[in-house]
C-alpha cells in the first residue's frame, strides 16, 4: 500500500517536483466586474510562473473551473521588483447568487472565498461603499469595510484614487502590503477602482498591473451599468502629468463624450436615470486651499478645451461635486443643464 502511494503521488507531481515554485502561493485576490455585472474577473498575485492560471467555482461547492493568463509585472524601483499577476474572467454567472472560489494553480490554491453576483434589471437599490484616500498604515475605516462586505452588506465598493501610500513605496513592498489588507473585503465584493495622483510613478505602473478594470484602457477609465445606474470612472490625473504625453487624455475625452452621449439616449436613460461619474480630483470645492480659489484647474477647463465638465456639458450631463448641493454649474457660472441629475 505504501509503494502504491509513493507511487501515486510521484506520477500526481509530476515535474512540480523538479520545477522551483518556492513563491507559488496567490494571495492579493480581488474581484471587479467585468463586461457585464455577471461576468467577475478574478486577480491576483505569485512570486514565481505557475504556468497556469486557474479559479474554481461554483454555488455551494467549486465543481467548475475557468482558466486566465498571468503578465509579469516589474515595479519601476531600484530593486525591480516583480510578480505575476493573474486574471481569470467568470462569464455569464446567474444573477442575484451567491458563488464559492479558489483561485491558483497546481502549485497552490488560495483559501476559499465567497461572492454575491448583483439582481438583474434595473429596478433595485445599489448598495455601494465609496471612499478615497486609503494608505495601508492610516485605514481607520478597514475593518469596519471587512466586516461589512463579509456581510453582504455592500454590491460593490468604489476606491476613487490614493492607494496605500504608495504602492511603489519601497520597491512596491507597500503595494504588496495594501493589496493582502483589502483582500478580506476586495475578494467577497466587486473592488471597482479610480486612479489618484498617488499613483503616477512610473507613469502608473502599479496602478495599471494591479488592478483589472472593464475595457481596453488599462483600469485608467471606464464605465458600466449596474441597477438604475451609469457608473462612469474617468482619470483626473491625465490632465496633472501630461508628462507622459497628451494623447490619452485626448483619448479620454473622446471616450467620455462617446460614453456619455449613448447613456443619454432615452432609452438608456429611461433605463438608468442615475449618471455617477467620478473621479480622483474636484472640479469644484468649498475649502479655502489655493487650488480651489483657482478660476482655471486643469480637469475643470482643459489644456485647453480638452475638460472633464466640457465633455459632460457636451453629452448633456449637469455636473455636481463632492457630494455637496451647489447650482448647476458650467465654466465657473451658474447654467442650465440640457437634463438633470440629482
Amino acid at each position: 500500500m505504501k509503494l502504491i502511494l509513493v507511487l501515486y503521488l510521484s506520477s500526481l507531481l509530476g515535474t512540480s517536483i523538479a520545477y522551483d515554485c518556492a513563491y507559488c502561493q496567490p494571495e492579493q485576490v480581488h474581484i471587479a466586474f467585468g463586461e457585464k455585472t455577471n461576468d467577475i474577473v478574478v486577480t491576483w498575485s505569485t512570486f514565481n510562473d505557475t504556468k497556469e492560471t486557474r479559479v474554481q467555482y461554483g454555488k455551494n461547492v467549486m465543481d467548475t473551473e475557468a482558466r486566465g493568463y498571468s503578465t509579469l509585472f516589474v515595479d519601476g524601483g531600484p530593486r525591480k521588483h516583480s510578480q505575476y499577476i493573474h486574471r481569470v474572467t467568470l462569464r455569464d454567472l446567474e444573477y442575484d447568487t451567491e458563488y464559492v472560489y479558489h483561485a491558483g494553480s497546481v502549485y497552490g490554491w488560495s483559501e476559499q472565498f465567497n461572492f454575491k453576483t448583483p439582481p438583474a434589471g434595473e429596478d433595485w437599490v445599489v448598495r455601494a461603499a465609496i471612499y478615497g484616500d486609503m494608505g495601508n498604515k492610516n485605514a481607520h475605516s478597514l475593518s469596519y469595510l471587512q466586516d461589512e462586505a463579509q456581510r453582504h452588506k455592500f454590491d460593490l465598493i468604489l476606491h476613487v484614487g490614493d492607494f496605500a501610500y504608495d504602492m511603489d513605496t519601497d520597491d512596491a513592498a507597500v503595494g504588496d502590503q495594501f493589496m493582502r489588507q483589502i483582500q478580506p473585503l476586495a475578494a467577497a465584493v466587486p473592488y471597482m477602482t479610480c486612479v489618484g495622483n498617488h499613483e503616477e510613478k512610473y507613469n502608473f505602473s502599479n496602478y495599471k498591473n494591479r488592478f483589472s478594470m472593464p475595457g481596453p484602457q488599462q483600469s485608467m477609465f471606464y464605465s458600466f451599468d449596474i441597477g438604475p445606474i451609469h457608473f462612469v470612472s474617468i482619470s483626473t490625473e491625465y490632465y496633472y502629468f501630461i508628462n507622459y504625453g497628451i494623447h490619452m487624455l485626448m483619448n479620454q475625452y473622446d471616450w467620455l463624450v462617446d460614453d456619455l452621449t449613448k447613456a443619454t439616449q432615452r432609452e438608456n436613460r429611461e433605463k438608468r436615470p442615475w449618471i455617477i461619474i467620478y473621479g480622483h480630483r474636484p472640479m469644484y470645492c468649498a475649502n479655502d486651499e489655493a487650488e480651489c480659489r483657482n478660476q482655471r484647474i486643469p480637469v475643470r477647463t482643459g489644456v485647453p478645451f480638452i475638460g472633464f465638465v466640457v465633455a459632460a456639458w457636451a453629452a448633456g450631463v449637469e455636473v455636481r461635486c463632492r457630494l455637496r448641493r451647489t447650482t448647476h454649474l458650467y465654466a465657473s457660472a451658474a447654467a442650465r443643464p440640457r437634463t438633470m441629475i440629482y
